[in-house]
Formats: C-alpha cells, sequence, structure tokens
C-alpha cells in the first residue's frame, strides 16, 4: 500500500515521479540540464512549439522525433520539447490545414500545405522560437542550474549523510534563506 501512496503523490505532470529524469525535482521543476524552454524545467508556450514546428517545417519535411532533436539542437540544448507537447501540435496542424503526413519507412512524416507556407510567411520577420531559447533569459537558465546544483547536494546530504552532517546541512539552508531573502531587502 505504501508504494502505490507513494506513487500517487510522487508522480508529476511528465509521469517521471518526483526524482525526475535526472534523480531530483527541485523548486524549479525538473532537476539537471536539458528539459524545457529557456532550461532546466521551463516549459514553452503552446504557441511557440506551434511556431516552432511552422518553422521548420518550411525548411524540410520531418517527422516528430526529427523536430524534437533539431529544436534541442538549435537551441543548443535550451529547448527539448516533449513528445507529448510535438505530436499534439502536429495534430492540431494537420486539423487546421496546416500540414499534412505520409507514411515514409514506418514513420509519419510532416510537410507543410500551401496554407501553412502562408503562415509561415507571416511571421518570418520574428526571430525564431528556438533562436530565443538559445539566447537565455538574463541570466534565468544560470540561476536555475546552480539552484538545480545546489538540490542535488541537498538531496545527497539527506539520503547518505549521518545525523551530524544533516543536522550541519540544515544550518547552513537556514543561513542560505535568510541571505537570499537579504539580497531581495537591499535596493
Amino acid at each position: 500500500m505504501h508504494e502505490h501512496r507513494h506513487h500517487d503523490e510522487c508522480s508529476g505532470p511528465r509521469g517521471r515521479g518526483h526524482h525526475g529524469r535526472h534523480g531530483f525535482r527541485g523548486p524549479f521543476g525538473m532537476g539537471g540540464p536539458g528539459g524545457g524552454f529557456g532550461g532546466p524545467g521551463m516549459r514553452a508556450r503552446r504557441g511557440d512549439v506551434r511556431a516552432a514546428i511552422l518553422r521548420l517545417l518550411s525548411e524540410q519535411p520531418m517527422h516528430g522525433y526529427q523536430i524534437i532533436q533539431e529544436l534541442s539542437t538549435r537551441s543548443e540544448g535550451a529547448w527539448s520539447p516533449s513528445a507529448g507537447s510535438v505530436y499534439p501540435t502536429l495534430q492540431l496542424l494537420a486539423d487546421e490545414g496546416l500540414v499534412t503526413s505520409e507514411e515514409a519507412a514506418g514513420k509519419k512524416v510532416f510537410s507543410l500545405t500551401e496554407a501553412g507556407k502562408a503562415a509561415v510567411a507571416e511571421t518570418a520577420d520574428q526571430p525564431a522560437p528556438w533562436e530565443e531559447a538559445a539566447q537565455g533569459d538574463s541570466g534565468a537558465g544560470d540561476y536555475r542550474d546552480a539552484a538545480a546544483r545546489l538540490m542535488g547536494a541537498v538531496a545527497q546530504i539527506f539520503k547518505t549523510g549521518s545525523k551530524d552532517q544533516r543536522t550541519a546541512a540544515i544550518e547552513v539552508l537556514n543561513d542560505a534563506r535568510k541571505k537570499l531573502y537579504a539580497i531581495l531587502a537591499e535596493d
């Protein structure tokens, strides 16, 4: 019964549980590098995924996994959308008549329709969503990375540390919290 309750309490929106793919979920989402839009744990808005898919398909037809890989590569790893966001968006775009698909080598390959090409042309003067992700967001990625590394150390002490080590860690964490609030109080 405990394991069932544990599973229910810990399964997050991505179905990875509280440990995530990198071992720990910190206060900013999934810990560790990679993840969403702009850094770990961040997710792209639906419009960003939609615009990115249209922009990629304007270059060449692709299947869903190629789209995911290409967005990760072009954003320099800052944005790795999940299949759970890419495939429903592809279906939506197909329903809207902006993309079409055909089977090739056992995979659905998507390409733009004329309406899809027109939709991309309307946004041609705007930066591509993956460019915005690669540029970062004023140090927020560094901030999240530092917080994730801190939470990894906290988790390690909790998991393997002695009682004395945990007590010392609590003092460090309480001091760090006070110092962070002091930063906010500065003018």
